[in-house]
């Protein structure tokens, strides 16, 4: 008999040729690619798991360029997710210039963007949803999402969430977990958890007086006759990587020990399948996958990595979808005596310009966003080059954000934080305060000026960068290096903490930046309490306003080594 590893193995392959055959194979022919097209599928399973993840309450389609830069380190260096453009194109064998080729790197993004249109959109995912539940069933399909859902926009500013609460009721959700959901405060998670008709899963998260669990930790579903045990792992860091102050009596943490002991009741409790519902990260949860035993699948999150294939971790399998609501992934499970004994995988790319928007779903967005709606279309001024986010070190849209952070808070040095979250601007496209809000819409925006030493600058660069390229993935916190403006440095990634920072440079002079020196220091989202300054958004509309096109030369201050 063939053994499961080499199902496994099989279904991996397999997973890279469906991942690739729509666009690719529509292309190929001369034809064009379809909504049928993107739902074709092999044989179906015993049951269906979609997952979503990272859509950062994005309701209507965008462009969003993938990162150009993905260091991986340690045992993750060079290997998936850590490729990008030809790499990663050579790796799973797509084809350049194809719609996959774009929805899944930067390579020839603006041309390939012009060419295939924006993608995701809550009434795009809405129609592949019903498409899958109708052929499938719905008693066999399980609906997933990964976290950073609730947050990211204005309407899910303005409305702490509520906006994606409704659209994740409309689609039918049945779990999901948290991390920027946390920063609306632990009373208003609280009420989510409790209203919503989802569950919202955290098996890491205890009570800080007690000890006692905040969350449930599993949920289990009966689905094709399989009973599914579903563990959610809210982000272990989200203390450290957010205020503290927002929820005080709450710790969270990996508590691997703890996993484990999920896991093993799920089995004892009679599941038939294991699903950790994840939003570590993909490099913390490759190693979780390695050291606990029993897990089937993880639907990882957080690093918004997009991987046509599943990655395989002993008998775990390791499922990425991406992030913006650019992905839906289906994976199908064949199950025999309480095991998982085959699976097929499809990361379905969810192109807006071949999928009927769903009309209920439309009209839900379209209400949603009413209140907002002449703000969010209000013309601020025009992008000149490409505005987009992604990347280990640097992105256009945040050197943007440094300049407005320098100009109007009369700084010489700008600190921008290292998100992932927001759309991508095309050259001659508007720059709306639709898109300015979608990459500054927090609940802590206030820019502080305060002053700074240069040796206070380096260890501030030293201690993220050891947050971000320790080589232990459970020391990492998955984020992108934070944003500089007005500074030049050197960073070696294979270097230890403390160590990895050199070369800096105060750009304005050329002159290397005096450690003892007091600099003039602008910044946003600070995670300590009660720091006061304007909003974000309002210097970056205030900005754009005065200089009326922005163009971004491409960032070459960071000089980076060791990878």
């Amino acid at each position: 008999m063939i053994s499961r590893r080499d199902f496994l193995s099989a279904g991996t392959a397999l997973a890279g040729l469906l991942a690739t055959s729509g666009a690719g194979l529509a292309q190929a022919v001369g034809g064009q690619l379809t909504q049928n097209d993107l739902l074709k599928f092999g044989r179906p399973g015993t049951c269906t798991i979609l997952h979503v993840t990272d859509i950062h309450a994005q309701l209507n389609p965008l462009y969003f360029r993938e990162p150009s830069i993905n260091l991986g380190v340690g045992d993750a260096r060079g290997v998936p997710p850590h490729l990008t453009d030809t790499a990663f194109l050579t790796y799973f064998n797509i084809k350049p210039g194809t719609r996959d080729a774009y929805a899944l790197t930067s390579e020839d993004f603006t041309a390939l963007a012009r060419s295939y249109g924006r993608m995701g959109g809550a009434d795009r995912l809405a129609t592949l949803i019903k498409a899958i539940r109708a052929e499938r069933g719905a008693d066999k399909v399980l609906l997933l999402d990964g976290g950073d859902g609730l947050q990211g926009s204005w309407s899910s500013l303005k409305t702490r969430g509520e906006d994606m609460v409704r659209v994740f009721s409309a689609l039918g959700l049945d779990a999901m977990v948290g991390h920027w959901e946390f920063t609306y405060g632990a009373d208003r998670v609280t009420e989510i958890k409790e209203k919503a008709p989802f569950a919202f899963l955290a098996q890491n998260v205890r009570s800080t007086e007690w000890g006692e669990p905040v969350f449930d930790a599993v949920k289990t579903f009966e689905k094709g006759g399989a009973k599914i045990a579903v563990i959610g792992q809210a982000f272990p860091r989200t203390p450290i990587a957010n205020p503290r102050w927002m929820i005080p009596d709450w710790e969270f943490g990996i508590r691997e020990e703890e996993m484990q002991k999920q896991v093993d009741a799920a089995r004892a409790g009679g599941a038939d399948v294991v699903v950790v519902l994840s939003h570590n990260g993909f490099d913390v949860d490759r190693k979780m996958a390695s050291r606990v035993k029993g897990i089937d699948v993880i639907l990882t999150a957080h690093t918004h990595d997009a991987m046509p294939a599943a990655t395989e971790v002993g008998k775990t399998l390791l499922i990425a979808t991406g992030s913006h609501g650019k992905f839906l992934s289906r994976l199908d499970l064949d199950v025999k005596d309480k095991s998982v004994t085959g699976y097929r995988f499809q990361l379905i790319p969810v192109f807006s310009d071949v999928i009927a928007p769903d009309p209920e779903m439309a009209k839900l967005v379209a209400d949603i966003r009413a209140p907002y709606a002449r703000d969010l279309a209000r013309e601020v001024g025009r992008a000149e080059s490409l505005l987009y986010r992604r990347g280990n070190f640097n992105g256009t849209f945040d050197d943007m954000i440094c300049d407005a952070l320098m100009q109007e808070r009369d700084a010489e040095i700008a600190l921008s934080p290292g998100f992932r979250w927001g759309g991508t601007l095309l050259p001659g496209d508007p720059i709306t305060f639709e898109a300015i809000s979608n990459a500054t819409a927090i609940t802590y925006p206030a820019c502080y000026r305060n002053a700074m030493t240069g040796r206070q600058l380096k260890d501030v660069l030293e201690d993220v960068a050891d947050n971000i390229f320790h080589p232990d993935p459970y020391f990492q916190g998955g984020g992108d290096m934070v944003r500089v403006g007005g500074v030049g440095y050197a960073i070696d990634v294979s270097k230890g903490v403390g160590q990895r920072i050199s070369g800096l440079t105060f750009l304005k002079s050329g002159k290397p930046l005096d450690a003892d020196k007091t600099y003039t220091v602008a910044g946003w989202a600070s995670i300590a309490q009660n720091v006061e300054g304007p909003p974000v958004w309002e210097m970056v509309e205030r900005y754009v306003a005065g200089a009326k096109t922005v163009k971004i030369i491409p960032n070459a201050s960071v000089k980076v080594t060791g990878a």
